[in-house]
């Protein structure tokens, strides 16, 4: 099975698969192109490795409307120019492909384009998509709980996440192709807080008290970074109390021991963290 969900920015989606909107052809959802990095001394045969720089994903979707109905035609045609408006930048591709379901967000490289019928029954169309993150997602996303307290205290938010009993420090497993970007969250009474991942040696800390009724959120995703409180039931920014020194963690590909230590209250808090595997490819 081959079934492509595009859904943009106001939350309309459309299914790109059988009918009455059918795949023909979809390229780019695997290969994508790399840039090699390398340098050279003088006199030296060949170069010297140094990365590789995976470039932005292009999917190009090619497909027809199945209707032989003038005024359907139309319609779908519309429809399909509504929900992929370039204008509302990115939106999010669910692909499902022989049982494997996996996300990624890009934008519309331009309308789409539908070629003069001629002689053709249905109406054909092209659609490309730019990926500027070219990993595929998981949309199941994991979470793991490290620390709790018993409480009555009530969350201000829908957390993604189950509120369990754990110790201290936690192996933390990526199934991915990459490193994860994870969402960190701290619920107080805590001092300073502060998360290692003690297989990478990376590590963040916050300069700052979280009360009981407290619960503080961090991401560390590319593009979406940020430090916030949640405080009955309103968001407020308290980046500037980033430690100078933190890096924004990682689980690195396979297993990840995570250790949670705090200068008070780091036995009565809570810590949970969540993340989506990365993958190069489907």
């Amino acid at each position: 099975m081959r079934r492509l969900t595009y859904e943009n920015a106001r939350g309309e989606r459309i299914v790109f698969y059988l009918s009455p909107i059918l795949i023909e052809s979809l390229t780019g959802i695997g290969e994508v192109d790399a840039d090699l990095q390398g340098q050279k001394s003088p006199y030296q045969d060949g170069e010297t490795h140094l990365d590789v720089i995976l470039q932005p994903r292009f999917i190009d979707l090619e497909g027809s409307i199945l209707k032989t109905d003038l005024k359907e035609m139309k319609a779908y045609r519309k429809y399909i120019l509504r929900v992929c408006n370039p204008k509302l930048g990115l939106g999010k591709i669910t692909l499902e492909l022989d049982g494997d379901i996996k996300e990624i967000f890009g934008v519309l490289d331009g309308t789409p384009a539908f070629p003069e019928r001629g002689r053709d029954v249905w109406q054909k169309f092209l659609i490309t998509w730019k990926c500027p993150s070219p990993y595929w997602r998981d949309p199941n996303q994991t979470s793991e709980s490290l620390q709790s307290y018993v409480g009555n205290f009530t969350l201000p938010f829908t957390l993604p996440f189950e509120l369990g009993v754990s110790g201290s420090h936690t192996t933390l497993f990526n199934n991915g192709d990459i490193p994860a970007s994870v969402r960190i969250d701290i619920q107080g009474p805590v001092t300073n807080p502060q998360i290692l991942n003690k297989t990478n040696g990376q590590w963040l800390k916050v300069n700052r008290s979280i009360a009981r009724n407290e619960i503080l959120h961090i991401d560390t995703t590319e593009g979406r970074k940020r430090v916030e409180i949640y405080r009955n039931g309103r968001v407020y920014d308290v980046f500037g109390y980033l430690d100078y020194d933190s890096e924004w963690i990682k689980l690195d590909t396979g297993a990840n021991e995570i250790e949670h230590i705090a200068d008070a209250g780091d036995s009565n808090s809570l810590v949970a963290i969540t993340w989506n595997s990365m993958y190069v490819g489907i």
